[in-house]
């Protein structure tokens, strides 16, 4: 290959990483998000199944628990709560 067609295939493989990085940019960002809330959110029901001796109250750490907890964040920690408590 010339330098020109070597120049030329770099410059598409540029452009074809820069569009790939733009595109799937939004939804990374979404994936990552999600992902520290769940992590965040296993810590917090950790926490609540240590004081479970006092407060009568403990989660499952399952990955329904963590993906509630993940996409709505506190609001689905309290939800989940909430319902453990009403249902007993």
């Amino acid at each position: 290959m010339s330098l020109t067609e070597t120049l030329a295939l770099g410059l598409v493989l540029l452009f074809l990483l820069v569009a790939a990085i733009r595109l799937f940019s939004a939804p990374l960002k979404l994936a990552v998000r999600v992902l520290l809330n769940a992590a965040l959110g296993f810590g917090a029901m950790y926490l609540l199944n240590l004081t479970s001796g006092f407060t009568g109250l403990a989660l499952g750490l399952s990955w329904f628990n963590g993906l509630v907890v993940g996409i709505l964040g506190v609001p689905g920690f309290v939800l989940l709560v909430l319902v453990r408590w009403v249902l007993g």
